[in-house]
């Protein structure tokens, strides 16, 4: 009898412990840590997620799209996940170039992310550059996770 208790204890631990273990998250870097890695002996792709703050389809790929599991794994594994909010106001080193904030219709937009969507300026777009941060492709438009994960393994 006494055996079953601590196996009944011990088994609630483990399950308490299982259930407070923290959700995968995904490891965001900002633009410039993206430079700095580029930098180096890089072997991975970079997925650079373009949004504003005003943008509600992006904040849905936040909490819908960027929280599954299998998608982070992937992307974890697979890419270096950058966040870029497409109006940012502090200048940018890119490539070798300055980006700085201009003012626009809507407020001003970093002419970075004028040249990461080839002028197209629609949010959220997800654009994909290749280990030395040379653009791949440009993909506009709110994503769930199963569409995302297909176009991820499609690169």
């Amino acid at each position: 009898m006494r055996n079953l208790i601590v196996a009944a204890i011990l088994l609630v631990g483990v399950i308490s412990c299982k259930n407070n273990a923290e959700p995968p998250k995904l490891e965001w870097i900002t633009i410039e840590e993206a430079v700095k890695i580029a930098e180096g002996n890089n072997q991975k792709k970079f997925l650079v997620d373009v949004y504003t703050d005003w943008c509600g389809w992006c904040k849905v790929m936040d909490k819908k799209t960027f929280t599954d599991p299998e998608l982070i794994k992937y992307i974890n594994e697979h890419f270096y996940a950058v966040k870029f909010n497409a109006e940012q106001k502090e200048p940018i080193m890119f490539k070798g170039s300055l980006f700085e904030w201009q003012p626009s219709a809507r407020g001003g937009v970093n002419s970075l992310a004028v040249g990461l969507l080839k002028g197209r300026l629609s949010y959220p777009s997800i654009v994909y550059l290749n280990p030395n941060l040379d653009p791949i492709i440009v993909s506009p438009g709110y994503k769930d996770p199963d569409k995302l994960l297909t176009e991820l393994k499609s690169l």
